[in-house]
């Protein structure tokens, strides 16, 4: 059973465009979100999953150089572009990241993963039930799980969102979700790549604890924000969209 990591990124984000090659410590976010990712034992490849625009050429091309597979379809339909990416790495399971989460922690990935492997469950995810810091959003299932729901809807949302209809739908997709333990659960907590001051925020994080430790888990930058908890005021203006 291949299990794979597709990354959902472009570069035309409407509130801060580029946003995933934004670099700090020298390199792209994008680079920080791949390393962590290769650090989780479980997963067998990567595949970034972009779009068939022209500004996309960029990922594709820092992509290449990083040695991971990148797949190209709709901006919008964004439920058969990770489909199409899933298909292209092989996978059985899919372990669907977005590109906006540039330090999530591998540990909290493999976990969700080990979660799904052994539960008799259709979708395994840390984000439907909010309890970790936003921007370690994990969510596993099988690409066969995708396709079902995605031949049983045609709304735009659903089609944007590339797990909503599944979420929506236990009866017929059974879950199970994996809770933070109290030292990890900060849910108002923004740790995702939005807008500028995400990025303000990520930036002295990654500054401050990347250098003696590329991978530093949630706990770490917890720890950090307590000891500097004006840090916190960054992005706290920062409004999230959400699915609906």
């Amino acid at each position: 059973m291949k299990i794979v990591a597709t990354i959902e990124a472009r570069m035309t984000s409407s509130r801060l465009p580029g946003k995933v090659l934004l670099a700090v410590l020298g390199q792209p976010m994008l680079h920080h979100l791949f390393n962590r990712l290769r650090a989780v034992p479980s997963i067998d490849d990567i595949v970034l999953a972009t779009t068939v625009n022209a500004a996309d050429d960029v990922l594709v091309e820092f992509a290449a150089r990083e040695g991971v597979m990148a797949y190209r379809g709709s901006e919008q339909d964004v439920m058969a572009r990770v489909i199409g990416a899933a298909e292209a790495g092989g996978a059985d399971v899919i372990v669907e990241i977005t590109g906006d989460c540039p330090i999530i922690d591998p540990d909290i990935v493999g976990q969700t993963i080990q979660m799904y492997l052994h539960h008799d469950a259709a979708y395994v995810s840390n984000a439907h039930i909010r309890s970790y810091p936003d921007g370690m959003d994990t969510q596993v299932f099988r690409l066969e799980t995708l396709k079902r729901s995605a031949a049983m809807t045609n709304d735009p949302l659903d089609r944007e969102h590339v797990s909503l209809h599944i979420r929506n739908h236990p009866e017929i997709f059974p879950r199970v979700n994996l809770v933070a333990p109290p030292s990890l659960g900060w849910p108002e907590l923004g740790l995702t790549l939005d807008e500028e001051a995400d990025y303000r925020l990520l930036s002295q994080i990654i500054e401050t604890l990347g250098p003696d430790d590329p991978l530093f888990g949630c706990q770490d930058v917890i720890r950090l924000l307590k000891k500097n908890p004006d840090w916190v005021d960054i992005n706290r203006g920062v409004v999230r969209k959400g699915d609906s």
